[in-house]
């Protein structure tokens, strides 16, 4: 199971803020190299999520677009169950 964007954007900020609010050199760079990871982690979830978009939204119109049922057969050299 992968990281929604959502939980990357809200871990990386979290990251930020604690980076932000400490005193201790050691725990900043942690935190900010944390962060930095975070971000890049939600790039790719953001990619992730939009190909998964379009991937259903490409079924949809595929399913529209067959008449019947839209069930495919068994048979693959049979074609559609519903002709």
């Amino acid at each position: 199971m992968y990281p929604s964007a959502t939980l990357c954007r809200a871990q990386e900020a979290f990251q930020n803020d604690r980076a932000r609010a400490t005193t201790l050199e050691n725990v900043r760079v942690v935190a900010m190299k944390a962060a930095k990871a975070w971000g890049k982690e939600a790039i790719v979830a953001e990619g992730r999520e939009a190909r998964g978009e379009r991937v259903r939204r490409h079924k949809l119109l595929h399913l529209a677009l067959i008449p019947g049922d839209g069930e495919i057969s068994e048979n693959p050299d049979r074609g559609l169950a519903s002709l």
